[in-house]
Parts: structure tokens; C-alpha cells; sequence
């Protein structure tokens, strides 16, 4: 049975993704691949993409808003994936980190999973690419915090 209009639009859940890069044309890019993708995977979210420039303007947004998705270039000048990735483990609730680069090779991959990071895409940006790789990391973001919620719940005597 389908949800009427109003009661889909209200169920909808705004996932917020940054994306740190300098390159405006992958910004334009990405962005694209937000706004005009079909997300079949989570048809009752709302894809909302942030797009920061700097490491520096990309800490300052993460320390006032909550992102559970953060992609950003391999190579920022200055900065670089590997510095976000340290301050994210600062922050309460770390987003998971896509690295993206042009030179996605299996020595960046191997390195950036084996450091913490969620996975890596390659750039120019594959739009089907992108949506698998950023529906599975929010899949996995949404499983471990409605899985901590259970865990608290039924801790607290309230639920099985």
C-alpha cells in the first residue's frame, strides 16, 4: 500500500553528506549525481549535500552541524584525507569518511581502509558508483545507531 503524499513527505529523513574538496567541478558534479539520481535504495530519504572547499571550513561546519557521511578529496593542499580523519575521531559521533581521488588505486584503497576510512571512489564520479558506495556506508551508519538505540532500550528494560 503507498503512503499518501503528506505522510511520505512527513516520514522522510534528511541524510546530510559533506563533501570537502576545492575542485568546484567536482563539487558540480556531485552535487548533480544528489539532486538528479534516483536513491531506490532509501526512496524515503532526502539526500542533502554540503559542500566545503577547506579542511579548516569543513572542521567548522563539523563542529556545529551533525554529518554521519563525509567524502573528501585525497589530496586537499593544505590538509589531506588522513588530518580528517583525525579530527572526526574527536568528534562524539564520528561520520563515516569516503576518500575520493582521481588516482584511486589499491595502495590509496588498502591505506584508507585500513586507517579507518569507509571506502573510496574514484573520480571523474560513476553515478551508480556513487549512490552504491554512499547508500551502503549511510545503511551501515543508520544499522549501528538504531542498533545502539535498541541496545540502550532494552538495557533500560524497555523492549526485547
Amino acid at each position: 500500500m503507498k503512503k499518501p503524499p503528506a505522510t511520505a513527505a512527513h516520514s522522510a529523513r534528511t541524510v546530510a553528506v559533506l563533501y570537502v574538496d576545492p575542485c568546484k567541478e567536482d563539487h558540480v558534479a556531485l552535487e548533480d549525481i544528489f539532486n538528479n539520481s534516483p536513491w531506490n535504495i532509501f526512496p524515503d530519504s532526502l539526500w542533502r549535500l554540503q559542500v566545503s572547499a577547506s579542511l579548516k571550513s569543513a572542521w567548522s561546519l563539523l563542529r556545529t552541524e551533525r554529518f554521519p557521511l563525509v567524502l573528501c578529496e585525497c589530496d586537499l593542499h593544505p590538509g589531506s584525507w588522513r588530518e580528517l580523519l583525525d579530527l572526526l575521531a574527536l568528534l562524539p559521533d564520528p561520520p563515516f569518511l569516503i576518500v575520493t581521488s582521481r588516482v584511486a588505486d589499491e595502495r590509496l584503497w588498502a591505506e584508507a581502509l585500513n586507517l579507518g576510512a569507509y571506502d573510496v571512489l574514484a573520480k571523474p564520479f560513476d553515478c551508480t558508483e556513487v549512490m552504491r558506495v554512499v547508500s551502503m556506508a549511510w545503511m551501515h551508519w543508520t544499522e549501528r545507531h538504531d542498533g545502539a538505540a535498541r541496545g540502550q532500550l532494552v538495557a533500560a528494560g524497555g523492549g526485547a
